[in-house]
Formats: structure tokens, C-alpha cells, sequence
């Protein structure tokens, strides 16, 4: 009985945890000014 208990209040704060996060929103969404070097150097 005792798992029992421990296993749903840990999903309960699992959920309680993405509620919080998805309540909080969106990043601002800003990239980097630099580039990322993801070229691939020219062959010899």
C-alpha cells in the first residue's frame, strides 16, 4: 500500500511540475548573433 501511495504522489507532482512549466509559457524565443560554424570545409 505504501508503493501504492509513493507512486501516485510522485505523478502527482510530476504533473503539478509540467503544469507549472507549461503555465510559465514560451522561452522569448531570441537566437545567437553568431552563426554556427556547421560548414563543411571544402575538399583538397
Amino acid at each position: 500500500m505504501r508503493a501504492l501511495i509513493a507512486a501516485a504522489t510522485g505523478l502527482a507532482l510530476a504533473l503539478a511540475l509540467v503544469l507549472l512549466i507549461g503555465a510559465l509559457g514560451p522561452s522569448s524565443g531570441r537566437t545567437s548573433p553568431k552563426p554556427l560554424l556547421t560548414t563543411v570545409p571544402p575538399h583538397p
